[in-house]
Parts: structure tokens; C-alpha cells; sequence
């Protein structure tokens, strides 16, 4: 018998709003007209799932989403290529500066937290590590030598690494890219020597049917060394609410949109009772509900 938290969501939802300006005329509104969205990769099941249920509710739009690197998205975002981009990161002090520039309004809104997964091959002896074990993986200095993949050289995976896990330390000449989360997953699964780093996404069992946050079992997650509280934890959604998981990060809507338009009416969706509940689905923590955590005892169903 064991005790592991279950995630109770209760909808009590804030509306999200971006201004209008005078000086763009409105070329489409909450839930009429076409537009846009380039989103980070490392998000596609969720946000296609979002998409779906989001043109079946108002089949008057059409949101084209482009799924690119996160340097790709805010490439696109500054060029005025994509009014909206999903990220996971707000934008900097010298982007705003480029914004402010350039003369368009930069909004921004948390939508959920996410993990990043480690992910090591089935007879790794290293599924549980502490953040500094890792570290010392990925810089190449740890005493085994393992090969450190990440889906693209530019996604936002390796900066989170670099800026979160590294604080700007250079990565070993052990890691290279491959071509895309689940390009991760086979060749981790395929080489001992290997891990990986992976969004919920992409380690998520999608035949999970009661949505219990059970992973793949073609790789191994590793457990992360939690320092205040002592123990090993894998990326559970309870984990991530409640700060406990070390490898944390958020996904952001950010909008360039100077009126109320159907970027706007796309960002009520995500912060809505439904988005937010599509994010949970898929085992992200959403941040536009009210959550409650609580213990709850799972039995091995033996009298």
C-alpha cells in the first residue's frame, strides 16, 4: 500500500483580456476570422488538443498553429509573422525595449507549469539522480560517460538546462540534438549510455485512460533528489504544484494583438475552464484554476 497525491481541480476561473487600440482596425474578433500561432514543439499533443476542441466550440475561426524551436516562435513574433506565440518564457528586458521600438503592445500570461523530465534507458543504474549529479551529466564531468540528448539545438529545453541547471556554465561536448521529442525517446530507449530530457508531454502514457500520470514504458524517468524534504521525485502533477519537483518551468501566451481579436478569444480559451482542463489531462499544472492537493491511499487490490 502506498500514498501518492491526487489532484482535485475546482473551476474558478479569471477571464483573460488584452487592450485595444485605436489605431489597428480589428480584422477579426473572439470567435470569428483566421490567425497564426507558432508554438514551441515541445508542446504539440497538448496544444493540438487544444486546437481541436477550440475550432469544434467556434467553427467560425481558424488558428493555424506552426510548431517551431522557441527561438523559431520568437523569431516569428518579432517579425510579425505570428501575433501570438506559446512559449515558456516571458520576454526580457531588451526584448520589451524591441517591442516598445517596433510600436506594438507585448502581453503576457502564465497558462500552466510543466516539467522536464530526465529519461535514461530501462537497465540504466541511474534512475534516481540528485540536480547536481545531473549537472555534472551534462557538463560531461560525472563519473560515467553518457551521451546527453535534447529534441533541437535551439529549443527551449536546452535553454532552460543552460539557464536553470547550468547558470550559464557551457554544455559537455557529450550532448547533441536530435530531430524532435519523440526522436528523443527512441534513441534513448535504444542506447544504455544515454539520457535524455523530455517535456510531460512526450514521457506521458497516452493509453492512460484514467488519467493517473503513468509515463512511458519504453524509457525510464529518473527520480530527482528533492533536497528540503529528503526524497526522490518523478514529475507527478502534485510534485510540480506543490514546488516539490526540481525541474520546473511555465508555458506563456504572448501576444502582440493591439485590439480584442481572436488572439484574444484563443487566450480566454486557454485560461477557460476547458483549456485549463485539457492542460491538466496532460498532466500539466494548470495556473488559471484553483487546485486543491490531497493525499489519497492506493491499495494493490489484494484482500
Amino acid at each position: 500500500m502506498r500514498w501518492l497525491p491526487v489532484i482535485v481541480c475546482i473551476l474558478a476561473l479569471s477571464a483573460l483580456g488584452v487592450s485595444c487600440s485605436d489605431n489597428e482596425p480589428p480584422r477579426d474578433t473572439f470567435s470569428t476570422g483566421a490567425i497564426d500561432v507558432s508554438a514551441d514543439e515541445t508542446y504539440r499533443s497538448v496544444i493540438e488538443s487544444q486546437s481541436k476542441v477550440f475550432d469544434s466550440s467556434f467553427p467560425n475561426t481558424r488558428v493555424t498553429i506552426h510548431y517551431k524551436s522557441e527561438g523559431e516562435c520568437f523569431k516569428d513574433y518579432f517579425e510579425n509573422k505570428a501575433r501570438v506565440i506559446l512559449v515558456t518564457r516571458e520576454l526580457t528586458k531588451d526584448e520589451k525595449e524591441i517591442a516598445k521600438q517596433k510600436q506594438f503592445f507585448a502581453s503576457s500570461v502564465a497558462l500552466a507549469k510543466d516539467a522536464v523530465a530526465a529519461i535514461v534507458n530501462n537497465e540504466s543504474p541511474d534512475s534516481l539522480l540528485s540536480v547536481e549529479q545531473l549537472k555534472a551529466i551534462v557538463t560531461g564531468t560525472y563519473k560515467k560517460k553518457y551521451t546527453v540528448v535534447f529534441d533541437n539545438q535551439s529549443s527551449s529545453l536546452v535553454r532552460y538546462i543552460t539557464d536553470t541547471l547550468l547558470q550559464g556554465q557551457p554544455l559537455g561536448k557529450n550532448v547533441f540534438a536530435a530531430k524532435g521529442g519523440k526522436a528523443v525517446l527512441e534513441y534513448v530507449q535504444k542506447n544504455p549510455d544515454a539520457i535524455g530530457f523530455a517535456g510531460l508531454g512526450d514521457v506521458s502514457d497516452t493509453a492512460d485512460v484514467n488519467n493517473t500520470g503513468a509515463f512511458v514504458k519504453s524509457v525510464r524517468i529518473v527520480s530527482l533528489y528533492n533536497e528540503e524534504f529528503k526524497v526522490y521525485l518523478q514529475p507527478f502533477l502534485a510534485y510540480i504544484g506543490l514546488k516539490q519537483y526540481p525541474l520546473v518551468r511555465k508555458l506563456y501566451y504572448v501576444s502582440r494583438e493591439s485590439y480584442a481579436g481572436l488572439g484574444t478569444g484563443f487566450a480566454n480559451f486557454l485560461s477557460g475552464p476547458r483549456g485549463q482542463l485539457i492542460f491538466a489531462h496532460a498532466h500539466l499544472y494548470p495556473l488559471r484554476m484553483e487546485i486543491t492537493i490531497r493525499d489519497a491511499e492506493i491499495g494493490n487490490g489484494n484482500k
